[in-house]
């Protein structure tokens, strides 16, 4: 068994909406085109970047019909189906199933915890329904549950349709702990960090890649530290995970982090909508000329342009 199609850098794409708030299919064709031609190993849609905690089930299936059949098979997508309850995720699950994804990626249910068991079964039950991979998603920032080495391990042992993880825990502890005790027993199963800054210590530990939010503006910087480690040059993959730790720093403009990402997708000179949905806002001209000097200091150093 092998899922080597979720290997390397799948960027969280942002979803992109019009100013009267409707999905802007222009805007995110011109987007996916841009990743794909960046040479991204993959996409992630509707994962918490994209914004699908303020959407409807019918703006989520939207999106996704849309994003798959525009990818077109030309790289491996992954559709965001995790909900606070089973029977939603299971019906956004199957959608993704029936109308051409790769795979799943699912976040555990947020703002009630739930027993380790109830955990157990949320995902089971999601795995059991659909005829595709499924990734868990552990992000205990937003939903409040850590998902336990022992329950990870029990999933993919009951169902050999559970194909990796993505990360998004400050800790390279836990993303260590992960590889020993369960990709070390399943080979085949992926493990992807979501946080920028771990992208380095992860595939040195022997992870798979990841999916960072800012490979949806700089998806060359990703892309070109996971080749220059495959090739063996540690010094470069260190010196690139160095710039992407500093621009991370626009983070601290908005802590819903896809608001400062869309702004750096157009600063960095593709002409798209910034626009989100409520209750967030765009960001007031100051926050946005914060940005763009972050960047400008970044990207145009002399340092950066050999990387």
């Amino acid at each position: 068994m092998e899922y080597n199609q979720f290997k390397g850098i799948f960027p969280p794409v942002v979803t992109l909406f019009t100013s009267t708030k409707e999905f802007d299919k222009k805007g995110m064709g011109l987007l996916i085109d841009s990743l794909i031609d960046k040479e991204v190993d993959g996409l992630v849609f509707l994962g918490s970047t994209g914004e699908f905690s303020q959407m409807s089930i019918s703006q989520r299936k939207e999106v996704a019909e849309f994003c798959i059949n525009y990818v077109n098979q030309r790289v491996p997508v992954l559709i965001g189906t995790g909900s606070t309850n089973t029977a939603e995720a299971i019906s956004l699950s199957q959608h993704a199933d029936s109308n051409g994804a790769d795979g799943v990626i699912v976040v555990n249910p947020y703002y009630w915890k739930i027993t380790k068991e109830n955990l157990f079964h949320y995902y089971n039950n999601i795995a059991r329904s659909i005829n595709i991979p499924l990734l868990l998603y552990n992000i205990p920032s937003l939903t409040g549950q850590n998902i336990g080495i022992d329950t990870i391990f029990k999933l993919v042992q009951t169902n050999n349709n559970i194909a990796g993880i993505k990360v998004s825990v400050d800790s390279i502890n836990y993303i260590g702990d992960i590889i020993l005790e369960v990709k070390e027993k399943f080979p085949y199963f992926i493990v992807l960090t979501g946080q920028d800054s771990h992208l380095f210590n992860t595939i040195f530990l022997g992870g798979d890649g990841g999916v960072p939010g800012t490979a949806n503006f700089v998806p060359q910087l990703s892309v070109n530290l996971l080749q220059s480690y495959k090739k063996g040059d540690l010094e470069k993959s260190k010196k690139i995970q160095k710039k992407i730790i500093e621009i991370t720093k626009i983070y601290k403009q908005d802590p819903s982090l896809f608001i400062p990402i869309k702004e750096a997708i157009y600063f960095c000179g593709l002409n798209i909508s910034q626009q989100v949905l409520p209750p967030n806002q765009m960001l007031n001209r100051e926050s946005k000329k914060v940005i763009e000097k972050h960047l400008s200091n970044v990207l145009f150093s002399s340092d950066c342009k050999d990387i």
